[in-house]
């Protein structure tokens, strides 16, 4: 009777170790989705104030880079242009926005520009250093300046393109690395396209 007695705390206590411990597992990748994103106050490429709610009940993209870079950010907007028009209508609710990593040279007229040679789904959004600094951050992206000879610089950036569901849970990445199939297919999903 005793044996039965242990067997039976034992197997109490490790039922509770474990609920507490799936409990613990779920609030750890709760706090991590809400880690990704959140407010800012930006500007968008015509002037115009742009907070997170620009992104309300939609999927949407962000991409951080800057419009003196010579091949990544380019090849990305060219990628996320040919993908929208890939998509129709179907893409629609997708709010896509390219954030600059360099404000200093980055200003509305510049990004309105800039963006103008690829898919109009593509907002540009830029602001003070203070608050692109806090977006880089609250996104968990990346961000430096690297001088160049001749007192020029260049900036050095996260590279991925961050996707989020219409109820704005982070839902993964679009890698550089990843074929155009691929890429695609995550954008579909994202929308609930097939």
């Amino acid at each position: 009777m005793r044996i039965v007695r242990i067997v039976l705390w034992a197997t109490v206590a490790v039922l509770v170790a474990v609920t507490a411990a799936a409990v613990l597992l779920r609030e750890q990748a709760a706090e991590t989705q809400a880690a990704i994103g959140g407010p800012f106050q930006l500007v968008d490429q015509d002037g115009a104030p742009a907070t997170e709610a620009m992104f309300a009940g939609r999927p949407h993209l962000i991409f951080f880079g800057f419009t003196h870079c010579p091949d990544i950010c380019p090849t990305t907007l060219a990628d996320l242009s040919m993908h929208f028009e890939a998509l129709g209508p179907a893409g629609d609710p997708i709010v896509a926005a390219f954030v600059t990593v360099d404000p200093e040279r980055d200003t509305p007229e510049v990004m309105k520009s800039y963006l103008s040679s690829f898919s109009n789904r593509i907002v540009g959004l830029t602001g003070s250093e203070e608050a692109i600094a806090k977006v880089v951050a609250d996104y968990r992206a990346h961000r430096r300046k690297v001088p160049l000879e001749g007192g020029d610089y260049t900036m050095d950036h996260t590279a991925a393109v961050y996707l989020f569901g219409s109820d704005g849970d982070f839902r993964g990445t679009i890698d550089l690395t990843e074929s155009n199939d691929v890429q695609l297919a995550k954008l579909k999903r994202l929308v609930g396209a097939s």
